[in-house]
């Protein structure tokens, strides 16, 4: 594992982006992190490419900008996967 790989996040060459799948058991534990999520990108400024969910899951896909994926990509990945664990920014 390099220095710069997200823990428990799924990195793509081409094109860069990191990729994560979030579970839950209700609904209710689903909409509180997409809450928390929503949070995280005010605080960064920064938002994911892709977030899809269902009832009881959130899939999440974290694009790169044009210089590739950068420290602000990783830190938003590391503040969603705490935002699972019910952390706020």
């Amino acid at each position: 594992m390099s220095d710069t790989t997200v823990e428990g996040w799924t990195e793509q060459a081409r094109p860069p982006t990191l990729f994560r799948r979030f579970s839950f058991e209700r609904y209710a534990d689903t909409r509180a992190f997409l809450d928390r999520v929503a949070a995280v990108q005010e605080t960064l400024g920064v938002a994911p490419h892709n977030i899809s969910f269902g009832t009881t899951y959130v899939n999440v896909t974290i694009g790169a900008g044009d210089a590739g994926l950068g420290e602000i990509e990783r830190e938003l990945a590391r503040r969603i996967a705490a935002a699972a664990t019910g952390a706020t920014p």
